[in-house]
């Protein structure tokens, strides 16, 4: 099925060829998971930078247990490749929280640690993996971004909603690519630079600083105020119980 916005690596790379981030670009129609993919291609140098992008993905991940499914045309699905990438796992995953939510809209916010929304629904997913390679660590992030949907399963409608439903009409997937591809290149640049640009625009984005949560964390449940995010230790709790209590994204959920 092709649409006007389907996915051409021409047409995405248009303009990108001189940035690291979609120098290279792949495409499938409809693959069990882009991170899988990713996966096989980071272990080669030469793919750092390169972006796999599906028109459909049918076993997609989210943390933990949760599934990332979409049909064809309906979202952009994509990951990135990153080796030798300088900038800690904890940061990278506040790097392309910021830069996604920059590329969907000014109104996007940020739940930590992986989930944007816009206007109270979820509208996208980051998924941040890394493997161990021959010549040192590589990071592949997944990034899901709801677009053409119209309805949802019935477990999800009143917490998912989509680009075409908030802007009542009809996103361009190319034009939204190209700028979610741009926005993690300059944000990537910022966080090598300036980490604590990274960390200032997540405490403008997020939904949780200043909130009482609780979170999940090694089977154990802790709640307290968000108080703020450590680029290195993770999501900063004032614990009811008394005391400050850092928690790393990947060992780490909200409670709901």
């Amino acid at each position: 099925m092709n649409r006007p916005d389907s996915f051409e690596p021409d047409k995405i790379q248009a303009g990108l060829k001189n940035l690291r981030i979609g120098k290279k670009v792949i495409v499938f129609g409809s693959v069990s998971s882009t991170n899988d993919i990713a996966s096989e291609y980071a272990k080669s140098e030469s793919n750092d930078g390169l972006v796999i992008l599906a028109e459909q993905q049918q076993s997609g991940r989210g943390r933990g247990n949760n599934k990332w499914l979409s049909d064809y045309g309906d979202s952009i699905i994509c990951s990135v490749v990153l080796i030798k990438e300088s900038i800690s796992k904890e940061l990278l995953s506040l790097t392309f929280a910021a830069a996604t939510a920059e590329a969907i809209s000014p109104k996007a916010k940020i739940k930590w640690p992986n989930d944007i929304f816009l206007n109270g629904k979820k509208i996208a997913g980051i998924l941040l993996e890394s493997k161990q390679t021959g010549f040192g660590t590589a990071h592949i992030v997944g990034i899901g971004i709801n677009c053409h949907q119209k309805t949802f399963p019935a477990e999800i409608k009143d917490i998912a909603t989509s680009i075409d439903i908030e802007t009542k009409s009809i996103c361009d997937r190319i034009i939204l690519t190209k700028r979610l591809l741009s926005s993690i290149e300059q944000w990537l640049d910022t966080a090598r630079k300036k980490p604590q640009q990274v960390i200032k625009s997540w405490e403008n984005l997020s939904l949780l600083l200043g909130q009482r949560i609780t979170v999940v964390h090694n089977k154990k449940r802790f709640s307290g105020t968000c108080t703020g995010i450590d680029p290195q230790k993770g999501l900063i709790l004032q614990l009811d119980s008394g005391g400050i209590q850092f928690f790393p994204a990947e060992q780490t959920s909200i409670a709901h």
